[in-house]
């Protein structure tokens, strides 16, 4: 009799036992469910963030590629007008008065003077607005010739591979409008007396590099300076990688590559 109370107490216990495991298991079990359904909720709203956060980003890059383009129509109107009808308008008057008989030597030479200063001084204004003849003559000549009108303000020096193709419109005059920006800000604040500019084709994008011996600069200082919002919102445009060095007395160098578009 007591054998057989004793087995029952041992059934008893290993039942509990084995409901208790059972328990246990079934817990862990809609633990681990709810663990993995919080965790695709989670990673859910993880991703539904990032894609309104790309989307936001892309957005805003529209914008300032659309801000960036209608910028860009509004001063090539301006330069063409200043460049083909003040422009001619000053060389057609120049020649006339150079047909005309002035008694005065000097007046005549004061007029002239006077009127060549006008066209030099429209020219320059069309090319500062817009790169009115880029189309024409391609970015490398037009880089030479800017470097040529700044030869006697500061040594620059321009690189380009052999393999440079050719690239829209649209990026070319970004391109310039960087370096014509760069060294403008080079020569009115950095103190340099050298300027390098290397341009090279890779087989997924084309790295540009322009870098000066000057002074160097804080960024965080000049970042929200008209020369440097310029810059950025020109590589933004283009979406460009890009990046500032500058070491205190050493100078301050731009490095951007812009993606081939396939």
């Amino acid at each position: 009799m007591f054998n057989l109370i004793y087995l029952f107490k041992i059934k008893e216990v290993t039942l509990n036992i084995n409901l208790l495991i059972l328990i246990i298991v079934t817990l862990a079990i809609i633990v681990f469910f709810i663990l993995v359904a919080y965790k695709t909720f989670v990673n859910r709203i993880i991703k539904e963030k990032e894609a309104q956060s790309l989307a936001e980003i892309q957005h805003q890059k529209k914008l300032i590629l659309e801000s960036t383009k209608v910028q860009e129509e509004e001063r090539k109107r301006i330069a063409i007008s200043v460049h083909d009808d003040i422009g001619n308008r000053l060389n057609i008057l120049s020649l006339w008065l150079n047909n005309l008989d002035i008694e005065d030597e000097s007046t005549s030479n004061v007029i002239a003077g006077q009127i060549s200063e006008l066209i030099d001084s429209t020219r320059n204004i069309s090319h500062s607005l817009y790169p009115v003849n880029l189309e024409k003559l391609g970015l490398i000549l037009y880089i030479e010739e800017l470097i040529t009108n700044l030869s006697a303000r500061i040594n620059i020096s321009l690189f380009v591979s052999s393999k440079y193709i050719q690239k829209d419109l649209f990026t070319e005059v970004q391109i310039y409008r960087i370096i014509q920006e760069f060294t403008t800000n080079v020569i009115k604040h950095s103190s340099a007396d050298k300027i390098d500019i290397g341009i090279k084709d890779f087989n997924d994008f084309t790295g540009i590099v322009i870098f000066d011996n000057g002074q160097g600069f804080d960024y965080e200082k000049v970042k929200k300076g008209m020369g440097i919002k310029n810059i950025e919102s020109r590589l933004q445009s283009m979406d460009a990688q890009f990046k500032w060095e500058s070491i205190t007395n050493k100078g301050s160098r731009l490095i951007f590559k812009i993606q081939k578009k396939q």
